[in-house]
């Protein structure tokens, strides 16, 4: 197995040992920063914003994951107000995937690992034009499900077919937990990497080491994947993984999809604050992100 180590670690892949301490930042100085998925419209950002405002916690990050189709304009122009007022990103997700087509593998046991990843031509072409859209209406952050489509849209970028400054993220759905894949996700644009859930802290270590992207932990999970609450791996989270953003609320949802709704938002930043007290107790010099940084991939 040497041979195979020393030839990963030509390529940028290092074995990992439990000192490992990541020195790596945002571009603000910031070591981790929050994020609150499964925020679905206008209403329920708003009243989970107002919340985070009430309670002094500064959420970083939005992210909506039913899709930008299944958004009105008004309704994506509105959640673009919301974030530029407050001063946090908007990441929308690409609504063409295979759950919504005409797929019937992927209701199977078996055909579920083709997961929210797109099928044939004529799909690529729906989710660049969803892509489009949200970037007419100011949209500045986008969740990906899609290698390919990462590719395609990273070319678009480079290109000027769409804004230089937007931001992708790949989904924990995708299914990626290893490092080489880290290095080839950036290596194709991806600037926001969620590795699958469950992965145990070195496995973490391990992907941080490869590349210098931002890692989107979950903190916890609705029941539909696992269910399971790390609070107090947090400060491990920090330690090995920064630069990290800190997925939080999602035992709130029962799945992905979930509709939250204000009273679930409200909830969310709850559970945001239960990180937080563990941030202040057990890692108290770790640093966050500063509020409405030039750093943030806010829309326009």
């Amino acid at each position: 197995m040497e041979n195979t180590k020393e030839f990963l670690k030509k390529i940028g892949i290092n074995e990992v040992f439990d000192d490992f301490k990541s020195d790596k930042r945002f571009d603000d100085g910031g070591q981790y920063r929050f994020e609150v998925p499964g925020i679905q419209s206008p209403k329920t950002m708003k009243a989970l914003l107002a919340e985070s405002v009430k309670q002094n916690i500064f959420i970083h990050r939005i992210t909506q994951t039913k899709g930008i189709m299944m958004l009105a304009d008004e309704e994506i122009k509105e959640m673009v107000d919301l974030a530029i007022n407050y001063g946090c990103e908007l990441f929308l997700a690409v609504g063409p995937r295979a759950t919504y087509d005409t797929s019937a593998t992927v209701h199977t046991k078996e055909g579920s690992r083709i997961g929210y990843r797109l099928r044939g031509y004529d799909n690529l072409v729906y989710a660049v034009e969803d892509v489009k859209r949200a970037c007419r209406l100011g949209v500045r952050g986008i969740l990906l499900y899609d290698e390919g489509l990462l590719w395609v849209l990273n070319q678009m970028r480079r290109d000027g077919e769409i804004p230089e400054n937007v931001h992708f993220k790949l989904s924990a759905h995708a299914g990626h937990s290893n490092p080489a894949s880290a290095k080839l996700l950036e290596s194709q644009g991806l600037n926001s990497f969620n590795p699958v859930r469950d992965l145990q802290i070195p496995m973490i270590a391990a992907i941080r080491d490869s590349c210098d992207m931002a890692i989107d932990l979950h903190t916890e999970n609705p029941k539909s994947t696992g269910g399971f609450i790390r609070h107090y791996e947090v400060p491990k989270f920090i330690k090995v993984a920064s630069p990290v953003y800190l997925k939080t609320g999602g035992s709130v949802a029962a799945n992905h999809n979930w509709d939250t709704t204000e009273k679930e938002a409200i909830a969310r930043i709850k559970q945001v604050a239960l990180v937080k007290r563990i941030i202040n107790e057990y890692c108290l010099d770790a640093v966050v992100s500063p509020v409405k940084s030039d750093d943030l991939s806010t829309p326009e």
